[in-house]
C-alpha cells in the first residue's frame, strides 16, 4: 500500500493534503520521517505519526465510548450537542457511525464503527446481541413487575408482548435488564408498561463485553480482536 493511501484510509484528509503534508517532512512511519507520498508500506504494524501523535493503522475503525449524559447520537442533534463532538477528528474523516442509538439523558457503553457489517450484526434483532441496562425507578421494584418484564409486556408497536432476556433487582427502586433489540425508547417504555417510570438510564454492557470501570464519561477507546469477540458471544444467562 503506498503511504499517500494509508493516510487517506486513516481520515488525514484529501489525497492532495496527505501528499502535502508527506512532502513536508509532517509523517513518520514506524517512527522514521517519510517525505515519499508514494512510498510502499506495510499495514501489518504500521504506525502513522503526525503532529507528535502516533496512530496505528487500522483497516476499520471500531471505538467505543462512555456515553454522557446531555448528548445526542446525531451528527445533527437538535437540542443538545453530539457524541461526535468527542471523537477526535480523524474518525470523522473516516465516516464512523453510531451502533445503535443512547437517548440524550441515557449514559453508558456506545459503539461507533465504519463497517457496516459489523454495525448490522450488533443492531440486527436476528443477531439477538443482548445490551444490559440499569434503570433507576421513580417508584418501587416489585416482584411483580420483575415477573411482567421476564414474561413480557404489550408495546403499542409490537404484536406480541415483548420480554427481557433477563432482568434483577439491585436495590428498592434499580434493576438491571438485558434485551435482545433495540426499539425506539424501548427500556422506557417497558418499564412504563408496568406501571412504574425510569428516572436514570445506563447501558452496562453489549453483548459479554462491559464498559471499562476506568473509562469516564466523555472518553473513547479502540475496541481491540478480544473484545470484539466478546461483544458478538451469543448471550447466555448467568444459569446457563
Amino acid at each position: 500500500m503506498k503511504l499517500v493511501r494509508a493516510l487517506q484510509s486513516q481520515g488525514f484528509g484529501s489525497r492532495k493534503a496527505c501528499t502535502a503534508r508527506v512532502r513536508a517532512g509532517e509523517v513518520a512511519v514506524n517512527g522514521t520521517l517519510c517525505d515519499d507520498p508514494e512510498a510502499e508500506v506495510d499495514p501489518a504494524g504500521l504506525e502513522l505519526t503526525l503532529d507528535g501523535v502516533s496512530w496505528p493503522y487500522r483497516a476499520q475503525a471500531y471505538v467505543l465510548m462512555h456515553k454522557p449524559v446531555g448528548y445526542e447520537c446525531s451528527h445533527h442533534p437538535s437540542h443538545h450537542p453530539s457524541v461526535f463532538s468527542l471523537l477526535p477528528p480523524l474518525l470523522l474523516q473516516r465516516g464512523v457511525q453510531c451502533v445503535g442509538r443512547l437517548d440524550q439523558d441515557t449514559s453508558g457503553l456506545l459503539l461507533f464503527s465504519d463497517d457496516g457489517q459489523f454495525i448490522h450484526r450488533m443492531i440486527s434483532p436476528k443477531k439477538g446481541v443482548a445490551k444490559v441496562y440499569r434503570a433507576r425507578c421513580a417508584e418501587e421494584v416489585t416482584d411483580a413487575m420483575l415477573d411482567a418484564l421476564r414474561s413480557g409486556v404489550q408495546l403499542n408497536d409490537t404484536p406480541v408482548p415483548v420480554a427481557a432476556l433477563a432482568c434483577d433487582r439491585l436495590d428498592a427502586t434499580t434493576l438491571q435488564l438485558t434485551l435482545a433489540e433495540g426499539k425506539y425508547h424501548q427500556v422506557k417504555r417497558m418499564i412504563g408498561a408496568t406501571g412504574n417510570r425510569v428516572i436514570a438510564l445506563h447501558r452496562e454492557a453489549v453483548g459479554h463485553f462491559p464498559l471499562p470501570a476506568d473509562l469516564p464519561p466523555g472518553g473513547w477507546r479502540w475496541l481491540e480482536a478480544t473484545d470484539l469477540n466478546q461483544l458478538e458471544q451469543p448471550w447466555r444467562s448467568a444459569t446457563s
